[in-house]
């Protein structure tokens, strides 16, 4: 479906998207651990509250094809479904004119299971490659670029946030980004607003760890599609960290939970910032 094309009837059954997926103990394990922790994510931090006017939220949940942000949407239709969730959904996907790039995939998928979706085409490939300098990531420029794609769609949607498929990993290796070459001690909320106030930023991964989210696309045979523009490079920073924890969990296996309780377990009192705590008064 093309950028303004009608958008198809509204979900239906949330629970086709494991048409695919064993009726095995450890699928249902899984599910359930999933679910779990994105239902509490949205509870402990009020993602789904209603509106000023007493009516639900419209979400604009964003697919990239990858794990991630697929075994996102499964989440949050199995809640809708069951009636934990009241935001209405609205998939979107950005078609940033990668050569290669399978334009039928989501499309086919979400429209088999009559999920409403919008696909976006915007050429944003070819100005983040003319832009970033060789031997430079793409990240960046291109995260900007996307992002103020996605909030234009959602403010055109009538939608009051855009919800990202970030887990638990992401947040830790952004958290060790910034400690490691930004200079500060910042990592992925669950929740923020944009700059103009307008349109929120969910992650109700947040606590999902990446290994699982990777093991449910697997078991429900999710039409994965591989990025080609900062996947494909070498040498990234990201990876360079994912790599260091990566061998810090295998040498003590839970580093990584253990980690992520200390992002929800902050001592202003302990730190060195004149901002966040006062000194003085002590």
């Amino acid at each position: 479906m093309a950028d303004g094309a009608p958008l198809i009837p509204a979900f239906s059954n949330g629970l086709k998207v494991y048409e695919h997926a064993p009726a095995s103990v450890a699928f249902k394990k899984l599910r359930k651990r999933i679910l779990r922790q994105t239902q509490e994510v949205i509870t402990d931090f009020h993602l789904d509250g209603p509106r000023e006017d007493g009516s639900s939220q419209r979400w604009l949940v964003c697919l990239s094809g990858g794990k991630d942000s697929y075994g996102l949407l499964a989440a949050l239709l199995d809640l809708k479904w069951q009636g934990f969730l009241k935001a209405d959904l609205l998939a979107c996907n950005l078609d940033q004119g990668q050569p290669g790039f399978p334009k039928n995939v989501l499309p086919d998928y979400l429209g088999g299971l009559g999920i409403a979706h919008r696909i976006v085409t915007q050429d944003t490939y070819s100005v983040v490659t003319e832009k970033v300098p060789e031997g430079k990531t793409y990240c960046s420029l291109c995260s900007r670029m996307r992002r103020g794609v996605l909030y234009r769609v959602a403010r055109e949607e009538g939608c009051d946030a855009i919800v990202l498929g970030h887990h638990r990993d992401d947040a830790l290796e952004t958290f060790m980004m910034n400690l490691m070459h930004g200079g500060r001690l910042a990592a992925m909320p669950p929740k923020l607003v944009n700059d103009e106030g307008d349109v929120h930023v969910l992650r109700p991964l947040i606590t999902t760890a990446e290994k699982d989210l990777a093991k449910f696309a697997e078991l429900c045979a999710f039409p994965i599609i591989p990025c080609t523009l900062c996947g494909s490079q070498d040498g990234l920073q990201r990876v360079l960290i994912k790599e260091m924890l990566d061998r810090w969990e295998e040498k003590k296996p839970g580093q990584r939970e253990v980690m992520f309780r200390a992002l929800q377990n902050v001592r202003p009192s302990h730190l060195v910032d004149k901002g966040l705590f006062d000194f003085k008064q002590l």
